[in-house]
């Protein structure tokens, strides 16, 4: 689809593809640390609709973590500027895509701790910065694999949250790790402990037919938390993988996704 092709990441890379699609770069700081964000706000009152990153490059190898977590891969970023939404933005996690082309906390936060309530405060500490800049009553929020953990965790915390989608999202975090056999994150939540609380929110869960990385038993169990035995709250993308196969189908997704 034209306009909406993911890009190699990187910092020159996001600021050309926002560049483009006249979405502005702001620097939020926050009690944990400056967080960074693209928006396109053309009209101030309308819902605004924000995408949460995911994990980025966490990891060298299975066991040795990134001194950088700024995705290889600008999916999120790529999917929010082709959202033809009035009001649209993007969230960089900790650590990620930083004012000084590196990370400004502590590597804990995005490894072990990356769904903390430290975490949680600093994400939520941006959502209202952007959610005031664009004088906006509802947020839509779409989180992708761990930045849907940190969607959902936020719309349980809020009121205002008008709708949820997720995408490959990692929606039970220990059972995730579990599935990869690799510790589980001590010091963060985990979403799938939070879906009673925003069972009343209208949603919708986009996995990976050929997702390896979080396979399509988790968005089945988590739903089936919410009281969705039928799994009517999930959509099967046909040979998407976890990074692959999201961008081409995206504005068909958000059209046939209308809450």
């Amino acid at each position: 689809m034209a306009g909406c092709a993911t890009i190699n990441g990187g910092y020159h890379a996001a600021d050309n593809i926002a560049l483009r699609n006249l979405f502005k770069k702001e620097y939020i700081k926050t009690d944990l640390c400056t967080l960074t964000t693209f928006c396109k706000i053309t009209s101030p009152g309308k819902p605004i609709t924000i995408y949460i990153e995911g994990d980025g490059a966490a990891w060298l190898s299975r066991h040795e973590l990134s001194d950088d977590p700024t995705p290889r891969n600008l999916l999120v970023l790529s999917l929010a500027v082709v959202d033809s939404s009035e009001n649209v933005a993007y969230v960089a996690r900790p650590g990620q895509l930083t004012v000084f082309g590196k990370p400004d906390c502590n590597p804990a936060y995005w490894s072990e701790r990356r769904f903390s309530k430290e975490v949680i405060n600093a994400m939520n500490s941006a959502i209202n910065n952007l959610k005031n800049k664009s004088q906006s009553k509802e947020i839509n929020i779409i989180g992708y694999s761990g930045g849907a953990a940190i969607a959902v965790i936020i719309a349980a915390q809020r009121n205002d949250i008008a709708s949820l989608r997720t995408i490959a999202g990692n929606l039970d975090s220990e059972a995730v790790n579990r599935y990869h056999n690799v510790s589980i994150l001590q010091g963060s939540m985990n979403p799938i402990d939070f879906a009673g609380k925003i069972s009343h929110i209208p949603q919708r869960h986009f996995v990976g037919s050929k997702d390896k990385v979080v396979p399509q038993f988790i968005a089945q169990s988590f739903v089936k938390q919410e009281g969705d035995k039928n799994y009517d709250r999930i959509t099967i993308v046909s040979n998407a993988t976890h990074a692959k196969g999201w961008c081409k189908h995206w504005k068909d997704l958000l059209f046939l996704s209308t809450l």
